[in-house]
């Protein structure tokens, strides 16, 4: 079992046993392994995965809760969830957002459900009025910088439904400009502008 955390669009993989997705990481010039969890090596690691020389890094750990644990204590966790959406001819709603091709999401208000805010978003940022969540069914971790903040962005996705008659409206506030429908053999071009993290939520779907 593995976590994997994105710094941009470099992973870094938490796990309990390195199996054959790990591997390959772990004989690259440009890649980092810690197999001893301290203090120390969760500094350098987080240290590490920041430079422009370094683009993955596996840090194994028998006991992944514990090293998800002292891991995420470095950064300021932010809670969101979003939604792939499916119409009724199977294409899956994406979203132009800061120039990039991304599913839509947003942060979790205080008080509120996960399942609440996937759908919540959703509408938001297409404008679409029915949606129907259907199940969970991943979730990423992705890190950014707020300030003097160092952010650890935990995203729950789910399936959701709807009609593909509804009308589509951008959150252009949220720098949103263009959503479209697409077919699941079409999706190549807007993974290659998209976000890794975006791709392994298409991918578990």
């Amino acid at each position: 079992m593995y976590i994997k955390i994105y710094f941009n669009d470099k992973p870094l993989f938490l796990c309990d046993k390195v199996d054959k997705t790990i591997e390959p990481f772990i004989h690259h010039d440009d890649a980092v392994f810690i197999d001893e969890l301290n203090g120390h090596t969760i500094k350098t690691i987080v240290h590490e995965m920041q430079q422009p020389t370094i683009h993955a890094g596996v840090f194994f750990h028998p006991d992944l809760a514990e090293l998800k644990k002292a891991l995420f204590k470095k950064f300021t966790l932010v809670l969101a969830a979003g939604g792939l959406v499916i119409n009724n001819h199977d294409e899956i709603l994406m979203i132009l957002r800061h120039g990039k091709w991304d599913l839509p999401k947003g942060k979790l208000d205080e008080g509120e459900k996960l399942e609440d805010c996937a759908v919540r978003e959703v509408k938001e940022e297409t404008g679409l009025k029915s949606v129907t969540l259907v199940s969970p069914l991943t979730i990423t971790w992705h890190t950014y910088h707020e300030g003097s903040k160092f952010i650890l962005k935990e995203s729950h996705w789910y399936r959701m439904k709807a009609d593909d008659g509804q009308e589509l409206v951008p959150q252009t506030e949220e720098d949103i400009h263009e959503i479209k429908w697409i077919k699941k053999n079409n999706l190549e071009p807007y993974k290659k502008n998209s976000y890794p993290s975006v791709a392994d939520v298409l991918g578990a779907y």
